[in-house]
């Protein structure tokens, strides 16, 4: 998967919007105003993604490409480099990790008004 394919997958998600609240550089994706993925357009090698703090620690041991996210918090947010053992499948099914872990947060009336957000949880 190269970035625009990743771009194209998050916004595939139900709900899914970009912005570039961080300036030129940084290509945001957010479900319901909540940021899931972070694209930095100056590398694009790289992406950030949210993750359940204890899954966090066990991707990063089994995977390189895997870091805690530089300027994000840590605990929550890993940052991935393109290439090595990251298959297209598994790049999937960390953003719809994140994409949960979002969604799961949202106010009950959202996702009341929105079951769509739950067809992917």
């Amino acid at each position: 998967m190269n970035i625009e394919e990743i771009r194209e997958y998050c916004l595939s998600l139900p709900m899914s919007t970009e912005d570039m609240p961080f300036g030129d550089e940084y290509l945001v994706l957010r479900v319901c105003g909540k940021i899931f993925a972070c694209i930095g357009l100056d590398r694009p090698d790289y992406f950030v993604l949210k993750c359940d703090p204890d899954y966090a620690i066990e991707l990063r041991d089994s995977y390189p490409e895997i870091e805690p996210a530089w300027h994000w918090n840590k605990r929550h947010w890993n940052q991935h480099r393109l290439g090595g053992e990251l298959s297209s499948e598994l790049i999937k099914s960390l953003i719809r990790h994140s994409y949960t872990m979002v969604v799961k947060k949202l106010p009950r009336k959202i996702k009341d008004e929105y079951p769509e957000l739950t067809e992917i949880v």
